[in-house]
């Protein structure tokens, strides 16, 4: 059996990849609150902002905490093209949640079937992920492990659309985010410690590209999609300031025709 190292840069991955999941998590969001008071084109451009930003904030979180992963007795490497459909899935799953949520007339039922939805895909972007990595050996499951990680994401993404739906101040959306990046994190090191690995010594190399060449680039790149949506978010007017707007330009308007 190789031992697993899940920090091998320290508390940096685990505590960056926390920061990441919270930072998606709170400008999903804001986004999906701008979406609640929109409507037409603007909602469905702001639910779309609000799906990629959850699901690039989760799956730049998994990645992340992946840097911090080691095998002793064998290097690791990536599939690129099933770790690029990895992110897919999560962007695909978190919006068909996010929309269902947004559009739908029963709220209960959006949100259990969208909950259970995207819990599922994440939980899948989670372990195509995981099947993506190349090893000299085996990897093998704890079901158990497996079963209670799929469980914490399907109560984390149904939480985290019932804030979307019931949080609207600041505050509240901040301590909400804090607390969804804590649920994903945990769900990510629940999977990862369901991980065991049998190393079979082998000279021969291995396939894909390592995580510095491939992962590190892509994690930094959607990291930095994230912080420049954060700042178009904050400056953009809400709903409310834009209204406010409207109403004043109006007085003037009247005077200015009289």
């Amino acid at each position: 059996m190789g031992h697993l190292d899940h920090a091998t840069f320290g508390w940096l991955t685990p505590v960056l990849s926390y920061v990441m999941a919270c930072i998606g998590a709170a400008l999903g969001l804001r986004c999906t609150v701008r979406a609640l008071g929109a409507t037409g084109r603007s909602r469905r451009n702001w639910l779309i902002t609000a799906a990629s930003a959850i699901g690039t904030g989760i799956w730049t979180m998994h990645f992340v905490a992946m840097l911090g992963f080691g095998v002793s007795g064998t290097d690791i490497r990536y599939d690129v093209p099933l770790t690029i459909v990895s992110l897919l899935v999560a962007m695909i799953v978190v919006c068909a949640g996010v929309f269902a949520v947004g559009y739908s007339k029963d709220r209960a039922r959006a949100l259990f079937l969208g909950g259970l939805t995207t819990g599922l895909g994440v939980a899948s972007m989670h372990y195509l992920g995981m099947a993506a990595v190349r090893l000299h050996g085996h990897v093998g499951y704890d079901p158990a492990l497996v079963a209670l990680s799929v469980l914490i994401a399907v109560v984390a993404a149904t939480a985290a659309l019932w804030a979307a739906l019931n949080i609207r101040s600041p505050i509240a959306v901040t301590v909400a985010s804090l607390i969804m990046g804590a649920a994903v994190t945990s769900m990510h090191y629940t999977a990862m410690f369901a991980v065991s690995v049998r190393v079979t010594p082998s000279g021969q190399a291995l396939s894909g590209a390592t995580a510095m060449q491939f992962i590190f680039p892509l994690a930094v790149g959607l990291g930095s999609y994230l912080f420049l949506t954060s700042a178009f978010v904050a400056l953009s007017p809400t709903t409310g300031e834009r209204e406010a707007s409207a109403s004043a330009q109006r007085p003037v308007e009247s005077v200015a025709a009289h």
